[in-house]
């Protein structure tokens, strides 16, 4: 791959993962919980979001597993559930604001790409169709039910009271269950990444 295309893939990807981490922050804020304006974290800049295992260390070990697609997440904005006007589902809606940020980035620019006319170079879809898969990616990856991901909060919340101690467990295990999944189990996503992708771009 070209450094140019590196290049922007990871810019790309580091954006789209900014645009997931503010966008808890803003459905908080929108709930009554200033958390995560109050830290600085409702910003564009990449310093306050990096996270040493997520942003580094994360993609550094898929690459060494070979992992069939790469991963890695910033740091979590921070906000206060006790702040949230919706007690109830209050943390389900933060939760999945950031797939839904990622989701909404990957319609956005796949229908560009979908639309674009047959003068345009091969360069820019290529550009755009890595921007939809990436984003795709972190919507689907972030939905598995499992700590630290957006999907255990789901969980959590709709999980019925009467299995409490299924919710002990994935809390108590969830980084292990995390680290477990990525190495042996990561690769069942890639159907599903593909699937929405061609729904989405049109072949």
């Amino acid at each position: 791959m070209p450094i140019l295309e590196v290049a922007f893939v990871a810019i790309a990807f580091l954006y789209s993962v900014i645009i997931h981490e503010i966008s808890h922050g803003l459905m908080a804020q929108s709930m009554g919980d200033t958390t995560a304006r109050d830290a600085g974290r409702l910003t564009l800049n990449p310093i306050k979001h990096l996270d040493l295992f997520g942003s580094i260390l994360l993609p550094l070990m898929l690459l060494v597993i070979q992992s069939p697609f790469l991963f890695g997440y910033a740091k979590p904005v921070p906000y206060n559930p006790l702040n949230l006007s919706d007690q109830k589902y209050g943390p389900a809606k933060v939760a999945i604001a950031g797939p839904l940020s990622n989701i909404i980035l990957a319609v956005l620019f796949g229908l560009v790409l979908r639309f674009l006319p047959d003068s345009v170079g091969p360069l820019f879809p290529a550009l755009l169709s890595k921007v939809v898969y990436i984003n795709l990616l972190l919507a689907v990856f972030n939905l598995v039910p499992i700590q630290p991901l957006d999907g255990h909060w789901l969980l959590l919340t709709f999980l019925p009271a009467k299995w409490i101690e299924v919710k002990y467990f994935l809390v108590r295990y969830g980084v292990f269950l995390f680290l477990f999944f990525i190495i042996f189990f990561s690769h069942v996503l890639s159907p599903l990444i593909n699937f929405l992708y061609s729904v989405i771009v049109g072949h």
